[in-house]
């Protein structure tokens, strides 16, 4: 699976973005997606996950982003969304599409085999 992800930018606090991860390959819908994150100096850190097409409760948050993130998946677009509301100085950072087959939590960068470039998001107060 190759990743693609776009949408980031400069905005300032209290905005919207919505990002987009493009994957390839037809068994994209066999796959777990998620969205990490990293700020400058910071370790690689979980946003948002998303288990693959037809699982139940499919969808998971950090918990500063609950309430104002939305993750989904279009698999005939073979790709998956992060709507970001409400945005904080505190999300700027170079956000990240991953996708694994298998996952336990979801939440840690090692249960994931393919990542994407990554889109920087940078929110101004």
């Amino acid at each position: 699976v190759q990743l693609q992800a776009s949408g980031g930018g400069l905005v300032q606090a209290g905005d919207s973005l919505r990002l987009s991860c493009a994957a390839s390959g037809r068994t994209f819908s066999y796959y777990h997606m998620a969205w990490f994150r990293q700020a400058p100096g910071k370790e690689r850190e979980f946003v948002s996950g998303i288990r693959r097409t037809g699982t139940v409760d499919g969808a998971y948050y950090l918990d500063s982003v609950k309430g104002r993130f939305t993750v989904s998946r279009a698999s005939a677009q073979n790709a998956v969304y992060l709507q970001m509301n409400s945005l904080k100085p505190e999300d700027t950072a170079v956000y990240y599409c991953a996708a694994g087959d298998h996952i336990f939590t979801g939440r840690h960068s090692s249960e994931y085999t393919y990542w994407g470039q990554g889109t920087q998001v940078t929110v101004s107060s």
